[in-house]
């Protein structure tokens, strides 16, 4: 009779954070003519959730993706500086560690840390089209690998 207590509760509770889960697919071009490339992510619920770019070559980045809100930390957000070593030029406050000021002016926006072959990585940012939607609600930015070429990106409403 116990186990029976339990039985609808714990169903109930992972159809609901099954619910909260979304996914969906973007593109980008490298300006560099370096060809298309696809992204696929998948949300964990919340702001956060996992990013996939498989470049034109076949090499593939993966890593965390975060949806930066006025309630992000800087310590939450570390992992986005793994592999780096420098500023990206072009975006301000993107230095070489993580600051209030990084998060003041990304919120409402998607940023990602995605590492690759060889240990090289890629970073983003994504201006959301819908913030309130996170990352189903579409969005555009901007990608950087390490040796500086650019990739600008795009992801539909889902």
């Amino acid at each position: 009779m116990v186990m029976r207590q339990w039985v609808l509760p714990a169903a109930l509770a992972a159809a609901v954070l099954a619910g909260c889960a979304t996914s969906g697919r973007g593109y980008g071009v490298a300006r560099s003519g370096g060809g298309h490339v696809d992204f696929t992510w998948q949300s964990k619920g919340g702001n956060e959730g996992d990013m996939t770019a498989t470049l034109a070559d076949g090499a593939v980045y993966s890593g965390p993706y975060f949806q930066i809100t006025r309630d992000s930390t800087v310590e939450r957000l570390q992992p986005l500086w793994f592999g780096w070593h420098g500023p990206w030029r072009g975006a301000p406050y993107w230095g070489a560690y993580p600051d209030v000021a990084f998060v003041t002016h990304y919120s409402g926006r998607v940023v990602a840390n995605l590492a690759g072959p060889d240990g090289m990585h890629m970073r983003c940012h994504f201006r959301l089209k819908n913030p309130s939607a996170a990352m189903a609600g579409g969005g555009m930015g901007k990608c950087q690998l390490a040796k500086g070429q650019t990739i600008d990106a795009q992801f539909p409403a889902a």
